[in-house]
């Protein structure tokens, strides 16, 4: 997780330069200052466990690929935001399924703090990807 996180903080920049919508331009900058969280509450995992990181996250890098592919191929800003919200949204969805399965192994293993430190990591990842598809039909409805 904590490779994976540091992989994200790479891609945003990136992703949010290709995005001309605003609402995702804002969505995508709130959830870089949200990353940011995510990445100290690892930290705090990760010495409240006595784990280590491990290097790369194969998961999270393909995504990134994915996600710089989307923005090369698409010349019009309609199809690149969408694609980079669809991206964004299959990004999220592997963060809420790593926070809860987090959440319950700390759970299960007494790690009051991680636990809940991964439970609000999923809740923010859910609401991000809320957001997302919030956005992502307005862009629709707009062409209509």
């Amino acid at each position: 997780m904590k490779a994976g996180g540091e992989i994200a903080k790479q891609a945003t920049d990136e992703i949010n330069n290709a995005a001309t919508n605003p609402d995702l331009k804002a969505a995508l900058e709130a959830g870089k200052k949200t990353s940011e969280q995510w990445r100290k509450r690892v930290d705090e995992a990760l010495k409240e466990s006595g784990g280590h990181a491990e290097p790369g996250n194969r998961i999270v890098e393909s995504l990134y690929d994915v996600s710089k592919s989307v923005i090369k191929k698409y010349d019009n800003d309609y199809s690149r935001d969408l694609a980079i919200i669809e991206t964004g949204q299959l990004a999220l969805h592997y963060w809420i399924a790593a926070f809860g399965t987090m959440d319950a192994y700390a759970k299960r293993a007494g790690l009051t703090q991680t636990s809940k430190n991964m439970e609000m990591c999923r809740k923010e990842a859910e609401k991000a990807d809320e957001k997302h598809t919030d956005i992502a039909l307005a862009i629709i409805e707009s062409q209509n």
